[in-house]
């Protein structure tokens, strides 16, 4: 390597040097880190990208017969359910976190606990049970035209898009 190129390679190690000894003096000093963005996911948005893929994973692992991915997606949706209410503690005059608890809480220990046993009835009904409880939540906030069901083989998407019989 040249000297100019090694002059060049440790005056740029320099700057980037002082750059970081600049940030850890400025924020030792109290000065405010920059604004994080102003962009925070909607409730919806949280549903259509993490709950509700997580809701159609589980129900392919149980088609698929992988009960250990099953249980670990259970597992995943109370997580993501927990947070979501951590996040949103109150859609307008609802507690969401006491409300995606009476709905989720217990189907989804019986979620996992049918996948750890390989109980395809149990978990089936425990399935549905946790199906009917995302739409009872749904209700419950003023958005019952999203209506979650069981996929089939035949019908794979677990969102009915059909308009209600009138």
């Amino acid at each position: 390597m040249s000297s100019a190129r090694k002059v060049i390679g440790l005056a740029s190690l320099s700057i980037f040097a002082c750059a970081i000894a600049a940030a850890i003096a400025g924020r030792a000093h109290g000065q405010a880190e920059p604004p994080a963005s102003a962009y925070q996911a909607s409730v919806s948005d949280l549903m259509l990208t993490i709950i509700q893929p997580r809701h159609r994973n589980l129900w392919l692992a149980r088609q698929a017969g992988n009960w250990d991915y099953a249980a670990y997606e259970a597992g995943n949706l109370s997580g993501a359910f927990g947070r979501l209410g951590r996040a949103y503690p109150m859609v307008g005059d609802i507690p969401l976190q006491d409300m995606i608890a009476s709905v989720t809480k217990q189907p989804l220990q019986d979620l996992q606990a049918a996948a750890k046993a390989h109980d395809a009835a149990a978990f089936d009904k425990a399935y549905a049970d946790f199906t009917d409880g995302c739409n009872a939540c749904h209700e419950g906030t003023n958005h019952g035209v999203v209506v979650i069901r069981v996929p089939s083989k035949d019908a794979p998407a677990d969102q009915d898009f059909q308009p209600p019989a009138q």
